[in-house]
């Protein structure tokens, strides 16, 4: 490093944390909106604009056009259906936090659907990262902390945070969620889980964890006693927030059967995507049949489940403490449970963000920590170059992001 290079880096050092996050923050969204740029410059044809578009018709795209039709013309009474009665794709897919901030946004501002859809995403992905920052720093220094911040906003993924998609949103109220409950602060927790909980389908495996976190600290009192343990009046705070987080969990799909008076109404959407009926694990057998044949296909499931839970059990991972691996594990199960395994897994990987922190545990060496950097802007050309812009397959359609 040079004498220049160095005093540039001990000068930043200086700076607030908030300030060293959101420069850390900034310069990887200028990163990748570099790449979104060089990608549009490539883009041909497709079902939204002319080739070539520039960066904001160009980010506003797949998932972002469904967010401005609900600002615009909200959420449809009655389940559009086909000339069979196959339920179409159609807005209750989609939770409604997010283009409800955009409809408030548009409505004060005057701007346009996509634009306080944008302004929304980008702001919420500033404060992910923050927040991502302040629950990093209960399980590591200042410095690694920055470092599983940086993994984060870089990960291949991670140019969701800057585009009209939920994703940046429920972030930034996930991070903050469990913060607050690493803390203690369940009743502070209550507003916020039930704003979880209406961004993205995340409320069941949070109310799972929630609830093996609720068991393992009452076992834990009784097993130790009062010192150090959870008070009579935290397990009680936390028994509420368990139960304030299954119901809000379950509040869309029930306002989507109130609404169109279909019981069924948000499993019907969501389903017709995947092009046939919910059953759990099937698609993982199903996927692993496709990509590996009759044998090593059904066996890629389990071996993928058992990978994954002894990741959790390595020491990096351990030092993340009990809920954010309560976390990860629950909804690494739901994945498993309901997911339909296709592109858009990797952008369903984010919510799994403590494990950066793990990433940054493993090794204090400057050439990994660099090196993982570097792999994951690479693989963010990728994921741009190959699931977001729009290349029509052989049979139409083309892989969503």
């Amino acid at each position: 490093m040079t004498a220049l290079g160095a005093r540039a880096t001990a000068a930043i050092r200086r700076w607030p944390w908030w300030l060293q996050v959101a420069a850390l923050y900034v310069a990887a969204r200028v990163v990748s909106a570099c790449i979104f740029i060089a990608a549009a410059r490539h883009q041909g044809p497709n079902p939204w604009f002319p080739p070539a578009p520039d960066y904001w018709n160009f980010i506003n795209i797949w998932d972002a056009r469904w967010y401005s039709r609900i600002i615009t013309d909200g959420y449809p009474s009655t389940l559009p259906t086909d000339a069979a009665g196959n339920v179409q794709e159609n807005e209750w897919a989609f939770y409604p936090l997010f283009p409800a901030l955009g409809r408030a946004l548009a409505g004060l501002t005057g701007a346009s659907p996509a634009a306080a859809l944008t302004v929304v995403a980008m702001l919420s992905g500033l404060g992910a990262a923050l927040a991502v920052y302040c629950l990093f720093r209960h399980k590591a220094s200042p410095g690694t902390a920055l470092w599983g911040t940086a993994f984060f906003a870089t990960f291949p993924a991670s140019a969701i945070l800057q585009v009209p998609y939920a994703e940046p949103l429920t972030i930034f109220l996930l991070a903050t969620t469990l913060l607050l409950v690493v803390r203690r602060h369940y009743l502070w927790a209550m507003p916020a889980v039930v704003l979880l909980c209406l961004s993205r389908p995340v409320g069941v495996p949070f109310a799972a964890m929630l609830g093996l976190l609720l068991i393992a600290r009452a076992v834990e009192r009784y097993r130790t006693g009062q010192a150090g343990s959870h008070s009579v009046r935290e397990l009680a705070s936390l028994a509420g927030l368990t139960a304030l987080c299954g119901a809000a969990a379950l509040s869309w799909p029930a306002a989507a059967w109130v609404a169109t008076g279909d019981i069924a109404a948000y499993t019907k959407t969501e389903t017709v995507w995947r092009g046939h009926d919910l059953v759990p694990f099937k698609p993982w057998f199903d996927t692993g049949v496709d990509l590996f044949g009759p044998v090593l296909g059904v066996l890629a499931p389990f071996v993928f489940a058992v990978l994954f839970a002894l990741l959790l059990f390595t020491k990096p991972v351990v030092r993340l403490g009990t809920e954010l691996r309560l976390w990860c594990g629950c909804y690494m199960g739901y994945l498993l449970l309901f997911l339909h395994p296709q592109t858009s897994t990797f952008r369903m990987l984010l919510p799994l963000f403590p494990l950066a922190l793990g990433a940054a545990l493993l090794s204090r060496s400057k050439a990994y920590r660099g090196t993982v950097l570097t792999m994951f802007v690479l693989l963010q050309i990728v994921w741009i170059v190959w699931l977001w812009a729009w290349a029509q397959l052989p049979g139409g359609g083309d892989y969503p992001p």
